[in-house]
């Protein structure tokens, strides 16, 4: 008789959540580095891709950081995430502080190796590592352009409704008594949201909608030469803006999805919601 499947420990849990949320910056920041500065030395410039290239290769990256840790913890990589899930889903407040620092610091490690990697290239398009090349690694109000007009608030805003879409979709994508996908394709599907939120929200704030991938980038272009990381490019204070909207956003778009669907669904089930099947020792 086969022994039973092993539970995590917290310690596996934490090194899946960072070596996911790892992949998907490595991915996210990678493609923008290409873009931004890449771009800026090709002649005619921006001959390494545009918006789409990088809305693709975020989507991706969530994609693939989500198979990394999505055996081991269901694959938050996103602090808004993790929030939500303790809010409406009964994940454990107790691992939500954990969880999230595993999530910044493997974004942190992420950003570090992009700005290693790209260390020429961002020399020579952006020798003073300003606004130019900022975005790069964090997130910024209308993408750092002043003729867009957005502040820190409509930046705010902005983070709200995108983070709301994406917990109201998770949420609808991993709820078994709704449809969800078969074969194991959730986190291609959660990409293509992200990818979807980044074609159709990405003038604001560059649709960060995730404290982890921005913060962790955004102390490492602190410490690797950008001065101004925690301000924006009108010189207003800027950094808590991707760190505290997310949140809300998630709690809101969790709450949405609880009270108008899931809640309803539990309601009209003849079961309770199964719970997430293992495969057992024989099935592995």
């Amino acid at each position: 008789m086969s022994a039973p499947p092993r539970t995590p420990k917290l310690l596996h849990e934490l090194f899946a959540e960072f070596l996911g949320t790892m992949i998907l910056i490595l991915f996210g920041c990678g493609v923008v580095a290409q873009v931004n500065a890449g771009g800026a030395l090709t002649d005619p410039k921006g001959g390494l891709g545009g918006h789409d290239s990088i809305a693709w290769a975020w989507g991706l990256g969530v994609t693939l950081g989500a198979y990394v840790a999505a055996r081991m913890t269901g694959a938050h990589l996103n602090p808004a995430v993790t929030v939500a899930l303790a809010a409406f889903k009964g994940f454990s407040w107790a691992k939500v502080v954990p969880y999230a620092l595993a999530q910044t610091v493997g974004a942190f490690c992420a950003a570090l190796l992009v700005r290693w990697n790209y260390t020429e290239v961002i020399a020579r398009a952006d020798p003073t590592h300003g606004i130019k090349t900022q975005t790069i690694f964090s997130t910024l109000p209308g993408n750092g352009s002043t003729a867009a007009g957005v502040h820190e608030w409509g930046a705010f805003r902005d983070q709200i409704i995108g983070t709301a879409i994406l917990l109201i979709l998770i949420f609808a994508l991993t709820d078994l008594l709704n449809t969800p996908p078969g074969a194991n394709l959730a986190p291609f599907l959660i990409g293509l949201v992200v990818v979807a939120i980044g074609m159709a929200f990405g003038t604001n704030a560059g649709y960060a909608i995730n404290p982890a991938r921005d913060f962790g980038p955004r102390l490492a272009s602190f410490l690797t030469g950008y001065r101004s990381a925690w301000r924006d490019q009108w010189g207003n204070l800027y950094f808590w803006v991707p760190i505290v909207a997310p949140l809300c956003g998630g709690l809101l778009g969790g709450a949405v999805y609880k009270f108008l669907i899931g809640d309803f669904l539990r309601r009209i089930a003849a079961e309770p919601e199964p719970p997430g099947r293992i495969p057992t020792a024989d099935e592995t």
